[in-house]
């Protein structure tokens, strides 16, 4: 799955514990409303982070994570997380158009349609 946008916030990299850090970024996606999407790079991905700034167009490839909890009351609790993997900067680039269609006059005329074969397409 990809989230691309404008980065929003790229916030300071967070040592949770001895053997885990992350760093959160904040894309602004570019719609009629403009989602703000927090996506969390743990590991040696927090590293990616490192050359972008606030503003610049981004493509970020992530992962929806889901956990469980129980709660020392009994009470399921569910959570989602959005991990990025991969980031990288986006131009402003004209979107991909297919090949336009070749006019009428490029087609050959049917030279084998008689009037007497019975018609078979069903519309």
């Amino acid at each position: 799955m990809e989230v691309i946008g404008k980065v929003k916030v790229v916030n300071p990299e967070q040592q949770v514990s001895a053997s885990f850090k992350k760093r959160e970024l904040v894309v602004t996606t570019d719609e009629q409303y403009p989602q703000h999407i927090l996506i969390e790079f743990t590991q040696d991905k927090c590293d990616l982070l490192s050359s972008y700034k606030q503003g610049e167009p981004v493509k970020v490839s992530i992962n929806l994570r889901g956990r469980e909890w129980v709660n020392p009351q009994g009470e399921t609790r569910y959570f989602n997380s959005i991990q990025g993997w991969r980031i990288e900067r986006v131009g402003n680039e004209a979107p991909t158009q297919a090949p336009p269609m070749p006019t009428a006059q490029t087609f050959a005329p049917a030279t084998n349609v008689s009037e007497d074969e019975p018609d078979d397409l069903p519309f």
